[in-house]
């Protein structure tokens, strides 16, 4: 039987490799200055082409490679950065696996111009495919320029499975972000078809989260540093009071590397119990320092995940230092009674006996404020002739009839129709009683032939205004209604792509949006019929669920913001209706095409059969 198991070519290794590594632009942007952070750079420069797909080009003023270091780097498990394996327990360097370069030139043109300091010439190097096809001698600049251009030019499977150019920038920004905010003393410049997106010079790190997220975000966040011979941790925390269900901030660096952390997040999750509304969170920024030989890096090659093995008091430090931090700069609420501009009250005087004696007021037993022969006169009164009983109002009413209300007639019950699971929704319609019921402001109770229905108001109203938002985007007739004063709102530069993807559907809802440059929107105008609401915070949402969503498919990203806006717009659990109002929202409910569930597969309204209802009364 002859042998079937075979050495693959390097050139199949590494785009398998490049699998794991390389699953879009963004990770090249990820590796590229993670490698000129670690090469000691203080300027780096990325410039990026039709979302990466066409170019991808960093530049940095790192220690540069020298012309055998050049070639070198791009084969597989090729790094400087460790030596033997217990190198891994004393990492101070964001790469160290040597994938990187070796898994972005198996999918990808590249071109690498390096030189080192006090070197006359440089070396160019171009790959292609894994394979060298020329290298020379450059006068070039101190540092490295790594030009990557046609990704997965040779895997076009995973080319075709690219989002759209506004999702691959904004995932690239993310990851320029998660890095500028560990390395706060390096420089930083992003241009994306020539137009800058970020420039951040070198700065303290406070500055720098307002350079990336805006100003705004100084006012909400509060400094933590705590230190103890197991772990240091410092960074900022946010107040409650700026507590969101979306668009949060929160950030887990460890030893200067982006980390996510599910059992940290749960630690201050916890620590705000009670001080915010439930579901809401709050933005934070927390760096680690810890021994490296006490974490583990090498699980993913990513190197988002980390463990640490101390996790359990590591959580508990970290619980105590958010708590310690809220109860310092009073972020707790408390209960404050302003005594200032109230009457003094007299105590009780003491007699000789110890007993507390009250003070004693004056009876007469001749006054009745019930009657009006009371011992005070009536003109002294100023109201007193408003309880006499009046004697001329009978001219006031000659001619007309005395008319006596007629009972309505009762109302002819329909033929008995099907349960409302089998009937349609005109069908449903007709069974329904004009009289409905309120139970604790949340549900809404009518009766109908099959049973007692019980409709979930706050969803039923979700129903109603997704189809009005929707119609208003698909006909493209928008009413908007204009604000006095704008609105501002700030967007990060990650965020910014996925805005000005869905703006024409935001224009479609009503929004009116102005952009004023820096990341900063006006908001002149929003949806009519949505008064309440907080526009600013709104827009936020909207844009966060179609980045948590990643939907790319204009129509998809048009029912995710018509499902969101009906949201925020429907009536809130608890919110008490008129008889009128409850008519409305029952017959705008069957009059949608399926009243039975949400948008998003949730139940709306459910029936109680008269049989079930009477099984109850039987004993």
């Amino acid at each position: 039987m002859s042998d079937v198991i075979r050495l693959l070519p390097d050139s199949v290794a590494n785009q398998i490799a490049a699998g794991e590594v390389i699953q879009r632009p963004a990770s090249v942007v990820k590796e590229l200055v993670e490698n000129a952070v670690d090469a000691g750079a203080h300027q780096i420069d990325v410039l990026v082409t039709d979302a990466g797909k066409t170019c991808i080009q960093v530049i940095d003023d790192g220690k540069g490679m020298s012309e055998t270091d050049a070639r070198l780097a791009f084969e597989r498990h090729a790094t400087s950065k460790i030596r033997e394996a217990s190198d891994l327990f004393a990492l101070h360097t964001m790469g160290f696996r040597g994938e990187a370069l070796a898994s972005i030139a198996a999918v990808a043109q590249v071109e690498l111009r390096t030189c080192q300091e006090g070197e006359a010439l440089g070396t160019r190097l171009l790959i292609a495919g894994s394979k060298v096809e020329e290298q020379e001698a450059v006068a070039c600049p101190c540092g490295s320029n790594f030009s990557v251009k046609n990704l997965f030019y040779n895997v076009p499977a995973r080319r075709k499975f690219l989002k759209s150019n506004q999702t691959e920038l904004s995932n690239i920004l993310a990851e320029f972000e998660r890095i500028a905010l560990v390395n706060p003393d390096i420089s930083f410049t992003l241009y994306h078809n020539g137009t800058e997106m970020l420039n951040l010079p070198a700065i303290q790190l406070r500055q720098r989260i307002m350079g990336v997220f805006g100003k705004k975000l100084n006012q909400e966040l509060l400094s933590m540093d705590v230190t103890t011979s197991m772990i240091r941790m410092h960074g900022f925390i946010g107040k409650p009071e700026t507590a969101r269900k979306k668009g949060v901030r929160q950030f887990f660096f460890v030893n200067g590397r982006y980390m996510r952390h599910p059992y940290f997040h749960k630690a201050i999750a916890e620590a705000y119990e009670r001080l915010v509304p439930v579901g809401e969170q709050v933005s934070y920024f927390i760096y680690f320092e810890v021994d490296p030989a006490h974490i583990d890096v090498n699980i993913h090659p990513t190197k988002t995940e980390i463990k640490f093995e101390n996790e359990q008091a590591i959580w508990q430090i970290l619980s105590a230092a958010v708590k310690e931090t809220l109860g310092r700069f009073n972020a707790v609420p408390s209960i404050d009674f302003d005594t200032e501009g109230m009457p003094d009250i007299p105590a009780f005087e003491s007699s000789r006996q110890g007993r507390v004696t009250p003070p004693s007021a004056s009876y007469d037993p001749s006054y009745n404020p019930f009657h009006v022969s009371s011992s005070v006169p009536p003109s002294s009164y100023s109201a007193a002739s408003s309880f006499r009983k009046p004697t001329d109002w009978e001219p006031l009413f000659d001619g007309l009839e005395r008319k006596t209300p007629v009972e309505p007639e009762a109302e002819e019950m329909p033929p008995e129709e099907p349960t409302l699971y089998d009937a349609h929704p005109e069908e449903t319609v007709k069974e329904i009683t004009t009289q409905h019921y309120q139970y604790k402001g949340s549900y809404i109770l009518t009766s109908v032939k099959s049973g007692l229905m019980i409709i979930n108001q706050q969803r039923a109203h979700v129903r109603i205004l997704y189809d009005r938002y929707m119609r208003q985007i698909a006909d493209k007739r928008h009413v908007s209604q204009r604000l006095l004063f704008p609105e501002m709102v700030h967007f990060s530069a990650s965020e910014i792509p996925v805005l000005e993807e869905i703006k024409d559907d935001l224009l479609a809802l009503g929004f009116d949006l102005s952009n004023l440059g820096g990341g900063s929107y006006a908001i002149n105008g929003v949806p009519a019929g949505i008064e309440g609401l907080n526009p600013e915070r709104l827009v936020t949402d909207l844009v966060q669920t179609a980045i948590e969503k990643g939907v790319h498919v204009k129509e998809e990203v048009q029912s995710l913001l018509a499902l969101s806006l009906a949201k925020a717009s429907a009536i809130v659990p608890g919110q008490v209706l008129t008889s009128e109002e409850m008519n409305n929202l029952v017959d705008g409910l069957f009059a949608v095409s399926t009243p039975n569930y949400t948008p998003d597969g949730k139940i709306v309204l459910a029936v109680v059969k008269e049989e079930d209802i009477e099984k109850l009364f039987k004993n």
